[in-house]
């Protein structure tokens, strides 16, 4: 499957790829280059996506509701 590279370096994956790979908007891809020169197409799963901060996220808690830091905003007791 060909397909035409943009002037900004960009190329669309063909959807039978896509599809065969479960690659969605928003997934990122990983290019690996063989040592005989073929490059291969990754998804990269989830875990390996994140970002340092993102391994976080949600680790605090529930925290205070809405209401909570509008009373706290506002000085009331």
């Amino acid at each position: 499957m060909a397909t035409t590279v943009t002037s900004k370096g960009q190329v669309t994956i063909p959807k039978p790829i896509r599809d065969r790979l479960g690659i969605k908007p928003g997934n990122a891809v990983d290019f690996r280059m063989d040592a005989d020169g073929r490059v291969v197409l990754l998804k990269v799963e989830r875990s390996a996506a994140t970002t340092p901060l993102e391994k976080w996220r949600g680790s605090v808690g529930p925290g205070m509701s809405t209401d909570e830091m509008m009373s706290l905003t506002r000085g009331e007791p």
